[in-house]
């Protein structure tokens, strides 16, 4: 009978560790955060990934990339500058792009006399997920020890049933 616990409470053990694996396993990458602002003559798409925005920005009418702007963007209150990348994008860094939540972003676009404000809305994840994501593994786990042990004391009240009867 002994034997037979063991090999249950082994065998819960091995499904626990098993469920662990496969909940690690299963996350997807988490995808980056886009904003995406526009006006009667401009469109920004911004893709952030860390503490970096890749921000393309284009003309409405043709989607032809606006090259040579000058482009600031203003992120929880604090005007941030871009650098303009050789292939027309534009690059902004902050650690601000980190902090996960909702947050309003104003591109300020001064091109060829042309003086515009875009704004959007940056929706950024908590990368360290919910709670019970991060927890459901060990969560798993502590229902498996519960149930090996529920099991071990039912077995062993039989096992003592069944000697008082037979005494």
């Amino acid at each position: 009978m002994s034997k037979i616990l063991a090999l249950l409470c082994a065998s819960m053990l091995a499904i626990a560790a098993v469920a662990a694996a496969a909940d690690a396993a299963e996350k997807p990458a988490q995808p980056a955060a886009r904003i995406e602002a526009r006006s009667a003559t401009l469109l920004a798409v911004g893709i952030v990934h860390g503490d970096r925005m890749d921000i393309h920005l284009s003309r409405s009418l043709d989607n032809a990339p606006v090259r040579d702007a000058a482009l600031n963007v203003v992120l929880r209150g604090t005007v941030h500058p871009t650098t303009a990348e050789a292939d027309g994008s534009y690059t902004l860094k902050t650690p601000d792009l980190e902090i996960p939540g909702s947050a309003a972003a104003v591109f300020q676009v001064a091109a060829n006399g042309l003086r515009e404000e875009l704004k959007g809305t940056l929706e950024v994840e908590d990368p360290a997920g919910k709670p019970e994501d991060k927890n459901s593994a060990r969560q798993f786990g502590w229902w498996v020890l519960n149930f090996a042990v529920c099991i071990g004391f039912l077995m062993l009240l039989a096992r003592r049933r069944k000697a008082a009867s037979a005494d």
